[in-house]
């Protein structure tokens, strides 16, 4: 079995960390002043050696044709140091536990996975990495949803988040072709909602795609975010369960520069109801309050369309490491095309305030307030 997904590839790590400190206070919000390890980021994988021995055993040794990259507590501790990261919220992409056949197989792993994170991560009493980890869940869904699948993720989402006291949950754009927003997922929406939860939508290779020979991850990925987003809009997910706090991979896919076209059926009732998507109306407050990371999207041309779509304090910092870590310089600044959209105190909040924000446990456990 062979996944295809993010070309992901990993540089040497190892070299000296960045000293620790914080802007000060009475930096002029537009004058740039010196940072330390203060950034948090949002969107980045773990990938212990249980779990790619899992993979492994199941054929999936690469992804995008390209090994699974090399993952450690000590090499993602060194990736934060190096780049000025104080917190890395980790968590599982593709396949999630998808790859394993039986349901028995997948709660299993997914509840060693999540208590791994607590444990070892998150709650850890390891002076090296306490402090370093917050995490989101995942959930033990395979291709082939159905009731019995989602009340089980209901079941491991409300364990991971009560009692393991992880940050949120993540959850994939789709499950082998049945997309969020899906009827099916309710009782798990359900749940969510009841828990005030940040979710993590993570996109995957989706089913059928036209092959033109190149990585998916240069717009499949997107694209499946996006039509994860728009299927929730018309589902209704987004009035439904007002509750939870949905944190979109990547930018949001495309959906921030498209958001007005998908939008259109909201802003026509007789056509929608044609077609028979009723359950939604005027997307703008919905797709607006929607958070965004920038993992792989730094740039200015999605950036500036994130934030006239959301604003800035919907905008997350986020590198997707360790499956970019061959994007990266050496060390020191890991998104400087950020300053092409952003003023310093706006690029602060979106490295670091608008996370404490939205992760109030996190801010706890480092000992920061949201700002």
């Amino acid at each position: 079995m062979r996944r295809r997904g993010l070309l992901k590839a990993a540089l040497p790590l190892g070299v000296a960390a960045t000293a620790l400190g914080a802007v000060p206070a009475s930096a002029a919000p537009d004058t740039p002043a010196p940072r330390g390890r203060d950034r948090i980021d949002v969107h980045c994988h773990l990938i212990p050696d249980f779990y790619r021995e899992s993979l492994a055993a199941h054929g999936v040794t690469e992804i995008g044709g390209v090994p699974v990259p090399a993952w450690s507590p000590p090499l993602a501790v060194d990736f934060m140091n190096r780049y000025g990261i104080q917190t890395q919220v980790v968590s599982v992409s593709e396949p999630g536990v998808t790859h394993l056949s039986s349901a028995e197989e997948r709660v299993a792993m997914a509840q060693r996975l999540n208590t791994y994170t607590s444990r070892h991560l998150v709650h850890t009493k390891s002076a090296p990495l306490k402090g370093r980890f917050g995490g989101f869940a995942v959930l033990p869904l395979g291709d082939a949803v159905d009731e019995q699948d989602v009340a089980r993720a209901v079941t491991e989402a409300r364990r991971a988040v009560s009692d393991l006291k992880l940050d949120g949950v993540g959850i994939f754009s789709s499950y082998g072709g049945t997309y969020l927003g899906d009827p099916m997922f309710a009782p798990l929406m359900k749940a969510l909602d009841d828990l005030g939860a940040m979710v993590f939508i993570h996109p995957v290779t989706p089913q059928n795609y036209p092959d033109l020979g190149l990585p998916p991850f240069l717009y499949e990925f997107t694209f499946d975010t996006t039509r994860a987003l728009v299927n929730m809009l018309y589902k209704g997910v987004y009035q439904r369960y007002p509750r939870i706090r949905w944190l979109a991979a990547h930018a949001g896919g495309t959906l921030p520069y498209i958001s007005y076209r998908t939008s259109l059926l909201t802003l026509t009732p007789a056509i929608a109801q044609q077609v028979g998507a009723t359950g939604a109306d005027d997307s703008s407050p919905y797709f607006r309050k929607l958070f965004y990371d920038t993992a792989l999207s730094p740039a200015p041309q999605t950036m500036k369309s994130v934030r006239e779509l959301a604003g800035t304090q919907h905008i997350l910092f986020a590198t997707d490491w360790p499956f970019s870590s061959a994007l990266f310089p050496a060390a020191g600044d890991p998104a400087p095309q950020l300053d092409e959209t952003f003023a310093p105190a706006e690029r602060l909040a979106v490295e670091r305030s608008n996370a404490l924000a939205q992760f109030p446990a996190l801010a706890a456990r480092i000992g920061a307030g949201p700002a």
